[in-house]
């Protein structure tokens, strides 16, 4: 949707955003960032009426209050906004680096693109300091970067007792790529690949954020026909990327003939996406405007093996759950609802909490939100409810899908856009990804290029989770809480 600019004094900025998180019961803050460094932009969200809000906060130094001491969600778009622009949060309860750590000289700041009012901006040193837990028998675990497994890097730090985790640090940053950098630089035509490479897991839920971003600037409306092909590929996504992580928290529970066998049909969930749009994982098929091409002759074949993938998938999820031991296994690392609420957790995590947000009933994307499914939610917060939430969703995924190719409308699949972006234009695209909450933030400049571009990935709300979660819990336990949430280092780290 396109924005309206709000101007909000810095100084009221987080009690305008905590008197909008309590006006409503649903509302809540999407994210914070700078243009270009001599200002914070806030995007606030109100689910119930699928309304978005810009607010502008003009800076007068490099440095403000920090918010997170009245708004805990702001904590890592705050360390973020240090990294990037050199905009310092005083009084920020755990000021630490999150992108741009180590290796990097004091003074690199990729985004800002306005002179420094003063120094005070600079940090004096990159490196990243632990929280130190100190007390007769506590030790430290270090963990990667580099694992043993094949996964992104990233570093957990471990304080413990015994077998039991006092408390873990995270540092992120290790696939850092400059691509919201990058991304201001491209002819806006084709920005579209590089947003799916963002997190490649998430290439649909990504490309079609960007679409819906782009369009809303433009004043575009794809056609009906597109919209229903959009949904197909958002779902085949979410079935595809739910169905591989129930197979990783069957591994971590040693049930390895369920992962073996989840492992295999997620690969059917693959072909689905790839019957549809030529790619496994729907690239460069979705774009601003509407889809590629799709041959229509295939639709029904579509149809009959997600059907069959159905039937296939209910006896073996049912095996998971009439298990007495795997429902013990994974009935630890809870996430309180308050804390969830608190943090701004979303998609997963935040509904195995009993919080009842999920963007397809809200936010205008695909044939959303009038093709929106019931949403699964839990109550206890922990691994089992968050098992319980992606099996919901794996079902419901397929029935959006079998009712979408119920109903495509004949049409064409593009429509026409317009060669150049207006000028001085906000716009956002909100879809709900399988991890989540997805925004994509996009401001142009006065010559119509876009000169800022922020992606808001579902794991940038939902790393503190980690922590929260593992705490008071056994370290043989971490494997099977980290699967649970399953959250990305490169969609994090862009």
């Amino acid at each position: 949707m396109k924005l309206e600019k709000k101007i909000v004094e810095i100084g009221n900025l987080s009690h305008s955003i905590r008197s909008w998180m309590e006006g409503g019961n649903a509302r809540r803050l999407g994210l914070i960032t700078s243009i270009d460094g001599g200002q914070l932009s806030t995007l606030v969200l109100d689910p119930q009426k699928g309304a978005v809000e810009y607010w502008e906060s003009a800076l007068t130094a490099d440095s403000y209050r920090a918010l997170t001491l009245m708004v805990p969600q702001a904590h890592w778009h705050e360390r973020v906004l240090w990294d990037m622009f050199g905009i310092t949060p005083e009084g920020h309860p755990r000021m630490k680096h999150v992108l741009l750590h180590d290796v990097y000289p004091p003074d690199f700041f990729p985004l800002r693109k306005v002179p420094f009012f003063d120094s005070k901006g600079f940090s004096k040193d990159r490196g990243f300091k632990f929280l130190e837990v100190r007390g007769e028998g506590v030790y430290e675990i270090p963990v990667g970067p580099i694992h043993a497994g094949v996964i992104e890097p990233g570093h957990f730090r471990f304080s413990c007792f015994g077998e039991t985790i006092l408390n873990l640090e995270l540092k992120l940053g290790y696939v850092h790529r400059g691509v919201e950098k990058r991304l201001t630089e491209l002819p806006w035509q084709k920005a579209r690949f590089l947003v799916e490479a963002a997190a490649s897991d998430t290439a649909a839920a990504n490309a079609l954020a960007h679409a819906v971003a782009l369009e809303s600037i433009m004043g575009i409306e794809p056609t009906a026909t597109a919209q229903h092909f959009r949904t197909l590929a958002l779902e085949m996504e979410r079935l595809a990327m739910h169905i591989i992580d129930l197979a990783g928290m069957g591994t971590d529970t040693g049930f390895l003939g369920f992962a073996q066998n989840m492992s295999r049909l997620r690969g059917k969930a693959l072909g689905l996406a790839h019957n549809l749009s030529g790619s496994r994982f729907l690239r460069a098929f979705i774009m601003p405007g509407g889809v590629r091409k799709v041959d229509t002759g295939i639709l029904a074949k579509i149809k009959k093996n997600a059907r069959e993938l159905k039937a296939e998938l209910k006896p073996l999820i049912e095996f998971l759950y009439e298990s007495q031991i795997a429902r013990e296994r994974m009935e630890i690392a809870s996430v309180s609802r308050s804390l969830a609420n608190e943090f701004g957790m979303v998609g997963i995590v935040a509904r195995a909490c009993g919080i009842d947000y999920d963007c397809r009933q809200s936010f205008p994307h695909g044939t959303y939100p009038s093709f929106a499914p019931p949403v699964t939610v839990g109550l206890k917060g922990d691994i089992y409810s968050r098992a319980q939430v992606r099996t919901g969703e794996i079902f419901s995924s397929l029935d959006v899908i079998d009712a979408v190719l119920e109903n495509i409308p004949d049409g064409p699949t593009m429509v026409s856009v317009p060669d150049q972006l207006p000028a001085d234009t906000y716009g956002v695209g909100i879809v709900e990804a399988f991890r989540g909450e997805l925004i994509h933030f996009v401001a142009t400049g006065a010559d119509g290029k876009i000169v800022r571009y922020n992606i808001n990935d579902p794991s940038h709300n939902n790393w503190t989770a980690v922590s929260i979660a593992i705490r008071d819990n056994l370290i043989a336990d971490f494997p099977l809480c980290n699967k649970s949430l399953a959250l990305s280092y490169s969609g994090n780290d862009l």
